[in-house]
């Protein structure tokens, strides 16, 4: 059975991140990609916040280089998903695709979180040209036009005040007559002139041409009446699911599904694995914070390899 030192499930900004530093702690190595090969970024297109490119760089391009960058250094990057696993001793042992097991000395996980979305027409068609799922993302590319933020919690509530500093418009789209957020959060809401709260409201459809959205059909429950909304950008903030199942019976979750690490670190309750980028990180959610945290994770696997 193949031995692996530093074994790294998941390849976003964390897992490459992870892989150049552990690559260059000459710890050869090796990523299993998951089901979405690159994460979260490849669902973009401009990103204009990562530093190092001031005129911005295409999502996809950006992960690309961080695969060709780990490569470079040293790292073994391969197709598959790790299905199922043993962290109970060491080596742990991971099982790929439902067939393949290979043991590691250390495991990151950097499965990252996925976006929840509605399952509405026209939401994946548009997805990356009109409907996003973060505001600091892509709000910028929405500055003086109108836009929705569908949901009524503490995320729905930041990102339509966000929104609200750079655009013309911003409809919040609540399924019920009242908010779950805290009443701090809802009196930022109110405080803004540019923010219309439509209450009662279920999201039908996400509406537009080859050039983009244009609008968004919604329902009210209360007369049964359907209109739409004439917005170019939809922004959804119903949640996000952290990608922990597989890893679950192991290491802790908080109820939501988040891996906990120890304060300040990405060390988990289990010596020798680690978590890094969206898996864990419950409040920020950005490309460069995955980056930060897979650096980390891969420092401490070095350091843990070294000590024993």
């Amino acid at each position: 059975m193949e031995r692996i030192k530093v074994l790294i499930a998941g390849s976003g900004p964390a897992g490459y991140t992870a892989a150049i530093y552990a690559a260059r702690a000459n710890q050869a190595p090796v990523i299993y990609s998951g089901m979405e090969l690159g994460g979260q970024l490849t669902t973009t297109t401009v990103v204009e916040n990562f530093p190092g490119f001031p005129e911005g760089i295409d999502g996809t391009v950006l992960v690309d280089n961080m695969r060709r960058q780990a490569e470079r250094v040293g790292a073994e990057i391969r197709t598959g998903t790790i299905t199922s696993c043993d962290l109970s001793s060491r080596p742990f042992k991971a099982t790929i695709d439902g067939n393949l097991t290979v043991e590691a000395d250390t495991l990151i996980i950097a499965t990252g979180a996925s976006a929840k979305y509605l399952g509405i027409p026209g939401e994946q068609e548009f997805r990356g040209s009109g409907v996003s799922a973060c505001a600091t993302c892509d709000g910028f590319f929405y500055r003086k036009q109108d836009v929705a933020v569908i949901g009524g919690g503490d995320t729905a509530c930041e990102e339509a005040v966000y929104l609200a500093g750079m655009c013309r418009k911003v409809y919040m789209i609540v399924r019920r007559d009242q908010m779950r957020a805290s009443k701090a959060m809802q009196q930022k809401v109110a405080s803004k002139e540019n923010i219309e709260v439509l209450w009662n409201s279920l999201p039908k459809e996400v509406v537009g041409d080859l050039k983009g959205v244009s609008g968004i059909k919604i329902e009210d429950k209360i007369s049964g009446d359907i209109r739409t909304v004439p917005v170019s950008g939809v922004f959804l903030a119903v949640g996000h699911h952290p990608n922990s199942e597989v890893f679950a019976p192991w290491v802790k979750t908080d109820k939501d599904g988040y891996i906990i690490t120890e304060l300040d670190s990405p060390r988990t309750n289990i010596p020798g694995v680690f978590a890094a980028g969206d898996v864990m990180d419950v409040h920020y959610k950005q490309a460069i914070t995955a980056a930060a945290s897979g650096c980390r994770a891969a420092i401490e696997a070095d350091r843990f390899l070294q000590g024993q």
